[in-house]
């Protein structure tokens, strides 16, 4: 129990800290450019001309909805991070604990086992928590056409149910879902390949080096959960398009 809780404190704490950069992120791959390009030097000391960074672009959306603004999206974000570690917590649980021998904690059955067992529950969470997801892109996103229809929790709960029904709730869960599989399967693939033939076993700090390897391939699990997929983005862009809220570059 004190282990959640410190997870859920130490990922709402990431969450809020990280926020600002996550919503400028968000709006720069939807193509929101609302900033000129500046006159700058490449690594080759050329000049060339280069969008504004990610400070350059907080500032413009501090400017125009001040610095609280920065946070919008915020409370979705925070709801999926809490339901998500306690979800995959307690579907671990339900799951049983690992084989951890180490006479068998590095063979390919148990790296697949181990695998399994923490895609289930990760899938779960993911399930979960996509309807937060989706409301927290969306909040962001209607930035660019200025509007107001996700502006709180409860009120974009109610909008998307009105607009598109449950289904509206789980818009790019496949591919949320395949990214988050296939990134946990790469991971720990390479870090059973790293353990196995890349470190020899017969040093006496092999062990340690071990664990920081599994360590550093296996952090890598959260990127596609941080990257609003594809579909989604796609779908908010569609549906501003329809309203006429949002036109795309040329």
């Amino acid at each position: 129990m004190a282990d959640a809780a410190s997870q859920v404190l130490l990922g709402s704490g990431l969450t809020i800290l990280s926020q600002p950069l996550m919503y400028v992120k968000v709006l720069i791959q939807v193509g929101y450019e609302p900033l000129p390009p500046t006159i700058g030097r490449n690594i080759f000391g050329r000049q060339v001309c280069q969008l504004p960074g990610l400070f350059s672009y907080a500032q413009h959306i501090a400017s125009i909805d001040g610095r609280r603004g920065l946070f919008t999206g915020l409370t979705p974000r925070l709801c999926s991070g809490v339901l998500g570690t306690v979800v995959h917590g307690k579907v671990l649980q339900e799951l049983g604990p690992g084989n951890v021998q180490k006479e068998v904690s590095s063979s390919f059955d148990h790296v697949i086992k181990e695998t399994t067992r923490e895609m289930i529950a990760r899938s779960a969470a993911t399930l979960i928590t996509h309807p937060f997801h989706v409301i927290t892109l969306r909040s962001m996103v209607q930035f660019i056409g200025r509007e107001s229809k996700y502006c709180g929790l409860c009120d974009s709960i109610i909008t998307i149910y009105r607009e598109e029904g449950i289904l509206g709730f789980f818009a790019g869960l496949v591919p949320r879902l395949l990214g988050d599989i296939l990134s946990l399967w790469l991971c720990n693939s390479l870090a059973y390949l790293v353990n196995t033939y890349a470190l020899d076993s017969g040093v006496s700090t092999m062990n340690e080096m071990k664990s920081y390897s599994q360590a550093v391939t296996g952090s890598c699990w959260w990127m596609p959960s941080f990257l609003p997929n594809i579909y989604v983005l796609d779908r908010l862009l569609v549906h501003a398009t329809k309203r006429g809220e949002y036109e795309p570059r040329k």
